[in-house]
């Protein structure tokens, strides 16, 4: 029988994308010694207990089957990196805070130390793998990184880029069964060796006509780009959804019509209060960063043009609570429903709902949240640190800071009781189902309910005693003779 290719993996980062996918390569490779490597002690103590430290469908089945087998989370970075064959890259790259291109360039401290520390412990070849999102060319920088930083010059370095594709909420699914996946490597011997051993990792589970070969640049701009296409879309539809409101239209027919030819398709065609995540604001912004220093300014514009959509849906949307509610929600009870930017995930990195509670606290609103799988700690650390710093490893150590208007619940009915309004801010299917008519019994008259995700029954709502808006739809009557 032939060698294997590759018998050890490390993966530096154990986060959103760095635990499932080396989680789902150990399920699915047994030969395979895969190690999640993260100088957080912490995190690495969660993913080795029983109470993982993120929410996904399907990952604690995953993990519990592989872990202790073949798979293992380990502080040692230096041993584990040392031994790997391949070498997965999946730390932070946050938009700069400081500095030229702040606001919108990439980050890549963490990267270049994760290079460094690569480098410095390597006394055998390997393939250096970008997962993380990275602008065009890092690997040219990384590559550099690597060779002038190890001191035997015996050991080569392949760099390969193969960027994830995931949604957080359906992350099993997506890397169990994925559209494809993309591997980019330079076109020499060594380079296309290692295009060859990493297919052959991938081809444990996923059919070869899945797997797609780049060039690394190309690799690298394809996930900018695939997340820019993807956020392009929601914003088109939400800009649609303002437009629904003002001429008496209803967003999801418009949609639902649209969606129907195959040239356009029926995905991310849904309004709400805006997208949120960890990529979609952040790629966009590194898109538009690239495309100024290459002096492509228009480029830059039109898709900036998808940022500035979805501020202004979000806006929007505190402009019609605040609007509806007769002007003003000066110490008003606003139940929040859902803190985390989309179902089936308990990330609220980017969420549309820090911005509206925001705007409705600087209102002087007082808001009520209430999330099944965000904790109370990570609402509040949300509401108080400066943007863009969620992305960073010394975040998640922050001191958390109470805020004197925003409240967490641990029910549904006690954020609502006494409460003026509801905003719908995640599409948690349990949402549909609550006793509303029990909830308006206990809410301060008149009642509203403001649906951002468009995930409720407004017809009997109404039935009920409700007065609501749903985003992209003719407006409650009583909501027309306010505006």
């Amino acid at each position: 029988m032939a060698t294997p290719p590759v018998k050890k993996i490390a993966c530096i980062g154990a986060g959103y994308v760095g635990g499932p996918t080396m989680a789902v390569i150990a399920l699915n490779s047994p030969d395979i010694e895969v190690v999640v490597v993260d100088i957080n002690e912490e995190r690495i103590k969660a993913w080795n207990s029983e109470t993982l430290p993120i929410y996904e469908p399907g990952l604690d089945e995953v993990v519990k089957a592989a872990r202790g087998r073949n798979l293992f989370f380990s502080t040692d970075t230096k041993k584990h990196v040392g031994e790997a064959d391949i070498v997965f890259v999946s730390v932070n790259t946050p938009t700069k805070t400081t500095g030229i291109g702040a606001g919108k360039a990439a980050d890549l401290t963490y990267w270049e130390g994760a290079a460094r520390l690569i480098a410095s412990v390597s006394t055998s070849s390997k393939i250096v793998v970008e997962k993380s999102t990275v602008p065009v060319k890092t690997a040219e920088a990384i590559g550099k990184v690597l060779k002038r930083n190890c001191s035997d010059p015996s050991v080569n370095f392949e760099i390969l880029s193969n960027p994830e594709f995931l949604a957080e909420g359906t992350a099993i699914e997506d890397l169990q069964k994925p559209d494809r996946v993309l591997i980019g490597g330079v076109d020499t011997p060594s380079g296309q060796a290692a295009v060859a051993a990493l297919k052959w990792v991938y081809n444990h589970w996923i059919p070869v006509e899945r797997i797609l070969t780049a060039n690394l640049w190309s690799a690298e701009l394809a996930k900018l780009t695939a997340n820019a296409f993807l956020a392009q879309r929601i914003s088109s539809i939400n800009s649609i959804s303002a437009l629904c409101e003002a001429s008496g239209a209803n967003v999801q027919q418009v949609a639902h019509a649209i969606g129907t030819d195959t040239r356009i398709g029926n995905k991310f065609l849904s309004a709400s209060v805006g997208f949120g995540g960890s990529c979609f604001q952040k790629d966009i912004l590194n898109l538009c960063y690239v495309c100024e220093t290459l002096g492509l300014r228009e480029v830059a514009d039109y898709w900036h043009a998808v940022v500035t959509m979805n501020d202004y849906q979000k806006q929007r949307f505190v402009e019609r609570v605040i609007g509806s509610m007769f002007n003003t929600v000066s110490n008003k009870k606003i139940a929040i429903f859902g803190f985390a930017f989309k179902k089936d995930t308990g990330d609220t990195r980017e969420t549309p709902a820090i911005d509206v509670c925001k705007g409705l606290v600087r209102d002087n609103a007082k808001v009520a949240v209430y999330d099944p799988k965000v904790t109370s700690e990570q609402i509040f650390r949300d509401m108080s640190t400066p943007k863009f710093e969620w992305d960073r490893p010394d975040y998640s150590r922050s001191h958390t800071r109470l805020l004197d208007n925003v409240q967490v619940c641990a029910t549904p009915e006690s954020a609502a009781e006494g409460a003026h309004a509801i905003c719908v801010l995640t599409e948690w299917d349990c949402f549909k189902h609550y006793d509303y008519a029990a909830i308006y019994e206990k809410m301060t008259k008149p009642a509203f309910i403001f649906d951002g995700r468009n995930v409720l029954d407004h017809d009997k709502l109404r039935e009920i005693g409700f007065i609501t808006y749903a985003l992209g739809k003719p407006l409650d009557p009583f909501l027309q003779k306010v505006y």
